[in-house]
């Protein structure tokens, strides 16, 4: 009985709390009519959130990552990922191409899955872009995508002490309760 009381109270103070303090939501930056120009160039990995930890797992590995993206000629955007594994340098390459009548972006050899541009006021930091991605259930039964995680970008390698605790907040407040910052303690790959 006061098991069941008590999850009664918390059920009524999460919906009064989410009546009063409603979650925000990030601004989508439709990837068909943003102006791509203003992403190209330099962007600093700084924290990404899901709902399961095994979607940010590869993250933990990691000391630090920075990316640059560039538009190629045949007007798709490469981004190149220089990762610091355990004081290893890796560069990886992924290629998206932009379609006119869809707002995500298509990874290539990943159709299945979407990339969407969102914008970094969610995490109080204009300078940033916040990039999601989702793959659809394994099996038609499941409920949940089998891949949904948030990615924080920064043009900066040092942010304001603010804006990975507003993106992790805003993110809990959406059950996204598994995370990872990287600690950034190595050098910086070139």
């Amino acid at each position: 009985m006061l098991n069941e009381t008590l999850s009664h109270f918390l059920s009524l103070s999460v919906f009064l709390y989410q009546a009063i303090f409603p979650c925000s939501f990030p601004e989508l930056l439709p990837a068909n009519t943003v102006d791509q120009q203003q992403y190209l160039g330099k962007w600093y990995f700084k924290a990404a959130v899901s709902r399961k930890e095994a979607d940010i797992q590869n993250f933990k590995a990691l000391d630090n990552i920075w990316f640059t993206m560039e538009k190629t000629a045949n007007g798709t955007l490469l981004l190149t990922g220089h990762l610091n594994i355990g004081g290893k340098c890796v560069e990886q390459n992924w290629t998206y191409h932009i379609h006119p009548e869809r707002n995500d972006l298509e990874l290539e050899g990943k159709t299945e899955r979407r990339n969407l541009l969102w914008s970094g006021k969610w995490a109080n930091c204009p300078e940033c872009i916040i990039f999601q991605e989702v793959e659809p259930p394994l099996s038609p039964t499941d409920s949940e995508d089998s891949l949904n995680r948030f990615m924080l970008y920064s043009r900066q390698s040092d942010v304001d002490a603010e804006v990975v605790p507003a993106f992790l907040k805003n993110a809990a407040c959406h059950n996204m309760l598994a995370s990872v910052t990287l600690p950034q303690k190595k050098e910086f790959c070139t």
